[in-house]
């Protein structure tokens, strides 16, 4: 039984709802409801837009697998998450075919993780992934369709990825690889910034108005003082999408006493 993804350059009106940047692949029984719910999670509050599977039961109809195949060519980056199950399902390893046909044909972006798998496992196909391979085997006629699964997995887990069997939490691992593809995606998270300028320009606006009603020193330099927080944030702003270095931004900070406006104390803000 030979299978495989249809092409994305068929006829049909499915396409994926809205534009995302990353497409994440990954075994729904292994990390679903927690390591790949919490990695979403993570970059969306980056405001990195995401491609998630949400059929939880996977069915074989063309449309459904046409809209993975368009949503993972669309994808600027593709997170594969490796972990016991995933070489198990054939929806899984046809998603890695196409994510390295991306990678080759367009220069699309791809990051390994492995999660409660040892990453030479995968390379080499071992332990589960050796028993996943020797169903496939049994099932399928198509031995170059197999062979092509098992290529691709030892393509992938050969890329620079992160491994999740480390002595750092899941919240330390999921938030360091958001961070990573921010970086990758060339992309500034500066929404952080945004929404303390917006609370703050609306608190501006009623100590003027309220200072205008009642004229008052103390109620004018209260203003004042929100304005100048609205200008420091500004300038943080303007810097963070500089990608100022620490040493760089350390070195302008005590050229003029910290001509930019603010201390050191918020350069954590930076990630420094």
């Amino acid at each position: 039984m030979a299978w495989s993804y249809p092409s994305s350059t068929s006829s049909s009106n499915t396409t994926p709802q809205e534009k995302h940047e990353v497409f994440i692949s990954f075994r729904s029984e292994d990390t679903r409801n927690t390591f790949t719910s919490h990695l979403n999670g993570a970059l969306k509050r980056l405001d990195i837009k995401t491609h998630i599977d949400n059929n939880v039961n996977r069915g074989d109809e063309i449309p459904t697998t046409l809209v993975r195949a368009m949503a993972i060519e669309e994808a600027e980056l593709s997170i594969i998450v490796f972990s016991k199950n995933y070489a198990a399902s054939k929806w899984c390893l046809e998603e890695l075919v196409k994510i390295l046909e991306c990678k080759k044909m367009k220069g699309k972006m791809v990051v390994p993780v492995f999660f409660d798998i040892d990453p030479s496992n995968v390379r080499h196909q071992r332990e589960s992934y050796a028993e996943a391979f020797a169903k496939h085997e049994r099932n399928f006629e198509d031995e170059m369709k197999v062979q092509e699964w098992r290529s691709g997995l030892l393509e992938a887990s050969n890329y620079t990825g992160w491994d999740c069997n480390v002595n750092k939490t899941e919240l330390e691992i999921v938030e360091e690889i958001a961070m990573d593809v921010l970086n990758k995606l060339n992309r500034v998270y500066v929404s952080d910034i945004d929404q303390q300028i917006a609370k703050l320009q609306q608190l501006a606006k009623l100590q003027y108005e309220f200072y205008e009603r009642v004229p008052n020193i103390d109620e004018y330099y209260k203003y004042k003082a929100t304005d100048q927080r609205i200008a420091e944030l500004n300038m943080e702003r303007s810097l963070r999408l500089l990608r100022l270095s620490p040493d760089l931004l350390s070195h302008l900070e005590s050229k003029d006493n910290n001509i930019f406006g603010f201390s050191s104390s918020r350069r954590n803000i930076f990630g420094f």
